[in-house]
């Protein structure tokens, strides 16, 4: 009988990592261990409730039955194989195995199934794509979906901490008349400004990497290669939840109405349409929730097929660390988490204390 899993957290001092270690907790997954990993620099540090900060070793990575993954790419390539071949199930939130067709990419309210093909590691898509399909996917299954022309509206902690430091300290000397220090986490002053630059772009791409991925990533998703995606990125001086414009052309007639009730009725989503009440999604409110929130939900004039909507959403919960977790408790309810079992039993590793669910 299986008395809970022994689960890694690799990146367990950042944003994402910490907010996964909570999300565990709170949401009762069922784990006898969590064990949390991170850089060197971290390495030996400890998170209260939770245990020694490990350092990646061959010797720390064993006897793990899940782990899950924000470290960046470079992490996840090196070590989710590692970890796979050790035996436990890897849910990555990097971008490094997520068009890997060995991989399936998967959000919890939109292809679950998918799961059942994994070989060791789970891909969670980029919190971009992530917040959208979760609000497309019941218009696609009504529908279909022929086009999208997509513009976000992303904040700087999908960047990181030092993005966030950054717009907070901007915004401060900009409010008492000082100059502000040259950007590090952006090209250009973040603060006041709207930068059309989210993301990377790479060596003869006029499109950055953030762009990019909203148009592959979709697409598999959804398991339609046939969708065509225009995709504009921007990075605004918010500090939490990714705001998106998105017009969606549907394959077959589908009225304003007609989708808020397919809304209404979708699992993880919050549909908030009125704006003579000025009631719709902000980036503000879906700070600290776990839905998608959709509103301005009208008929595009300029199709009869299209409509235009707006989708928000924690970009570090539902966008990252929520769906993560969801991912690993689907992984429990379908069998496909084998409790490791070794020829002795696991110990603790770096003598941190083990964290149960309950």
């Amino acid at each position: 009988m299986n008395d809970g899993y022994r689960v890694a957290v690799v990146g367990a001092t950042g944003q994402v990592g910490t907010l996964m270690l909570q999300l565990l907790r709170e949401r009762e997954f069922p784990a006898r261990e969590i064990v949390p990993f991170a850089s060197e620099r971290s390495a030996g540090k400890e998170i209260e409730g939770v245990g020694i900060v490990q350092p990646l070793n061959e010797e720390t990575i064993q006897g793990f039955d899940l782990a899950l993954f924000s470290a960046g790419g470079q992490t996840s390539n090196d070590w989710a194989p590692r970890f796979a071949q050790a035996g436990a199930v890897v849910v990555d939130n990097s971008s490094r195995w997520r068009m890997s067709q060995q991989v399936p990419l998967v959000v919890a309210e939109v292809n679950p199934q998918a799961l059942a093909s994994h070989s060791g590691i789970v891909a969670n898509p980029n919190c971009s794509t992530m917040q959208m399909v979760v609000a497309l996917k019941p218009l696609y299954d009504a529908a279909g979906i022929e086009r999208l022309v997509i513009s976000t509206y992303q904040a700087v902690s999908g960047t990181g901490k030092r993005a966030v430091d950054e717009l907070l300290d901007q915004s401060h000397a900009l409010l008492h008349g000082m100059e502000i220090e040259p950007p590090r986490a952006y090209a250009h002053q973040i603060a006041f400004n709207a930068l059309p630059h989210a993301g990377s772009f790479a060596p003869g791409d006029d499109h950055t990497d953030e762009e990019r991925k909203l148009m592959a990533e979709t697409r598999k998703i959804l398991g339609d290669d046939s969708i065509r995606v225009s995709a504009t990125c921007v990075r605004v001086p918010v500090v939490n939840g990714h705001s998106e414009a998105v017009n969606v052309q549907t394959r077959e007639p589908l009225s304003p109405e007609q989708a808020r009730e397919l809304l209404r009725a979708a699992p993880g989503v919050t549909v908030a349409d009125d704006p003579d009440a000025a009631l719709y999604p902000l980036a503000t409110q879906a700070t600290g929730h776990d839905d998608v929130f959709v509103g301005r939900i009208r008929r595009d004039p300029g199709h009869e097929r299209a409509l235009d909507m707006w989708i928000v959403a924690d970009n570090l919960r539902k966008g990252a660390a929520t769906n993560a977790v969801q991912l690993a408790e689907l992984l429990h309810e379908q069998g496909l988490i084998a409790p490791h079992r070794s020829s002795a039993p696991p110990t603790r590793v770096g003598g941190g204390p083990a964290q149960a669910a309950a």
